[in-house]
């Protein structure tokens, strides 16, 4: 089978969110053949290079979403109206509240682009910022997007562009090959794979284990941007997540959370299955199979260090705690790579550890002896700590206090370590943790305080929930029950699928083994001439044949057949000298051209 993986700032760059999952997923699957369709998000992932790659990925397209994609192309007149013509309706669709006008111009675009050249002109003119102006002053407009003045409009039209740029790559003809095309992610990494399922009758898969229009509303509330601006590029992806939902054959959100956001978004419950994350449980064996490591006193944390995370609420929480147990400690773990923006997770973490000096100041035993806080900031990947398990297995109970989570990646580490855990009740919490932990509400240092006060106190309890939250993770989270959730997924797209509206013959009549990937050369079997065919008796009497216009004699029925004539239903299935089926029409260029050479020095 031939899958075609859509990628957006992940997989196959050496970092990226969805690099680890895919990179499993592949190298799970070698029975199959895979094609890498990613788009990168900037320069600098691009120059830290690929993972290596297995040897059946046969095939990688690569395409920037950060650089200008001018290919110097400018339509004419007719081409002017018919991008005026879809444009129009793509932006009212956006404006408005007909979604069947936002499809209609996204596949104008798309075929426009694949008939003309690339978009960036003519999305970068004149006529789509008047479009545009258009769409926002037109009656159904919100109040916000009839408000956009002059600057609002270009940077829409901009930003626009930006997204839109898959339109007019030239991947088309390469998916159209594929089998089933799965795009790691919704949003405009979902694009190409929309397109090839829109003109092809691809099969279209869509993984979201972070959905794509949730991210971008978050991404939104931390950015200044003009309120006309915010709600058109928020109406663009509620509009390009429905159509995404409405078309997919197969949609496998990572959690009940992200399942949620997908139906009210319009997916149907047919086509949605859940499919979890998978990890490598090896990596947590050590830890996980021996409960009595790490200090019973120790509280951990683990994970990115940034606002949503809410590290503020987890000093304050520990505050109290260190009251309650005065041998309590706290080991803060950032993992490597910090938050999405350095800036901002440099300036949390020192706003972190300030506070930390504030409410634990250093206090020494007598007047010889050096302070110790018994906050620590740690990260992973130093000598003391070298990976994460190190890490899990420093405390006995782990701790997440996020405001803002998806699929708490943290925490199923930390069950894979038969750690207790006490999570903050966001994002997939609860369906991850099913009752092996202690969960309280967000935002609530007390009552983080008094669960971790709980488990502190209660060891053997502290045991059991470990204990129990490793057989759940072993059972669910684990990286064979992902890949095997997916090649299920594969083979009953390919098997149920519609059929592609160009396909005349008969579904499976051409055995995949047909075709050979990659590039080979002359084979061991071609031979520089046809096979021979013994001749038939009355041919070794008679003299050689007459003429083409001539009848043809008795023994005639016995010679080889002309390629160009049709078959004889009554003939039969194979040739009788035990010959391979069409083996005389079977030659490679250079075969071929030996043969005529034979051919003609004979003659």
């Amino acid at each position: 089978m031939r899958i075609g993986l859509l990628t957006e700032g992940g997989y196959p760059y050496a970092t990226g969110e969805a690099r680890l999952w895919c990179d499993r997923l592949v190298r799970g699957l070698p029975q199959h053949e895979f094609e890498l369709y990613a788009l990168s998000r900037s320069a600098e992932q691009e120059e830290r290079g690929r993972v290596p790659l297995p040897s059946h990925v046969t095939r990688v397209r690569t395409a920037p979403l950060w650089a200008p994609a001018d290919d110097g192309r400018s339509y004419r007149r007719r081409e002017r109206r018919r991008f005026a013509a879809a444009f129009t309706e793509l932006v009212r669709g956006i404006c408005g509240a007909d979604p069947a006008r936002f499809a209609d111009g996204l596949y104008g675009l798309a075929a426009l682009a694949s008939d003309q050249g690339g978009l960036y002109a003519a999305l970068r003119s004149e006529t789509a910022v008047r479009a545009v102006e258009s769409a926002c002053r037109a009656p159904e407009a919100s109040r916000e997007v009839q408000r956009a003045q002059v600057a609002d409009l270009l940077e829409f039209v901009d930003e626009l562009e930006r997204m839109l740029r898959p339109l007019s790559l030239d991947w088309y003809e390469d998916l159209r090959e594929v089998d089933v095309c799965h795009a790691a992610a919704g949003g405009v990494a979902a694009l190409p794979g929309l397109l090839a399922k829109r003109f092809f009758g691809v099969p279209l898969l869509v993984t979201e284990y972070g959905v794509q229009l949730r991210a971008h509303y978050l991404a939104q509330s931390a950015r200044d941007e003009r309120p006309a601006v915010r709600a058109l590029l928020a109406a663009f992806h509620t509009r390009l997540a429905g159509e995404i939902y409405a078309q997919a054959d197969l949609l496998t959100p990572g959690n009940a959370h992200a399942r949620r956001w997908q139906e009210r978004c319009g997916a149907s419950r047919e086509r949605l299955r859940t499919v979890y994350p998978g990890m490598e449980a090896d990596r947590f064996a050590a830890v996980g199979e021996d409960p009595a490591c790490g200090d019973p006193h120790t509280l951990v944390w683990v994970g990115r260090v940034d606002p949503a995370k809410d590290l503020i609420a987890l000093l304050h929480a520990f505050a109290e705690v260190r009251r309650a147990e005065p041998h309590a400690r706290l080991r803060i773990f950032a993992t490597a790579g910090g938050s999405g923006d350095q800036a901002v997770g440099h300036g949390y973490l020192a706003d972190c550890r300030s506070l930390a000096a504030q409410l634990f100041p250093d206090e020494a035993a007598d007047a010889h002896a050096v302070g110790e806080n018994p906050v620590t900031f740690e990260e992973i990947g130093g000598p003391d700590v070298p990976s994460p398990a190190d890490a899990y297995g420093s405390g006995r109970v782990v701790v997440l206090s996020s405001v803002i989570e998806g699929f708490p990646i943290t925490l199923a580490e930390a069950m894979f370590c038969g750690r207790a855990t006490v999570s903050t009740d966001v994002g997939a919490v609860v369906e991850v943790i099913g009752g092996t932990g202690l969960v309280v509400p967000p935002r609530n240092p007390r009552a983080l305080a008094e669960a971790c006060v709980t488990l502190l106190r209660d060891p053997e309890r502290a045991q059991r929930l470990g204990s129990a939250a490793r057989a759940r993770a072993l059972e669910l989270f684990t990286v064979e029950q992902n890949v095997a959730a997916f090649e299920d997924s594969y083979l009953r797209l390919l098997a149920h699928g519609p059929a592609r509206p160009d396909d005349a013959g008969v579904p499976f009549e051409q055995p995949p083994e047909a075709r050979v990937p990659g590039h080979w050369a002359t084979p061991t079997w071609a031979t520089p001439h046809p096979v021979p065919v013994p001749p038939s008796p009355a041919a070794s009497e008679g003299p050689a044949p007459g003429p083409a216009d001539a009848p043809a004699p008795e023994g005639a029925a016995d010679a080889p057949p002309d390629p160009g004539a049709p078959p004889d239903p009554g003939a039969a299935p194979g040739p009788a000298d035990g010959s391979r089926p069409g083996a005389d029409r079977v030659m490679v260029p250079a075969a071929r051209a030996a043969h005529t050479a034979g051919s003609e020095a004979s003659a």
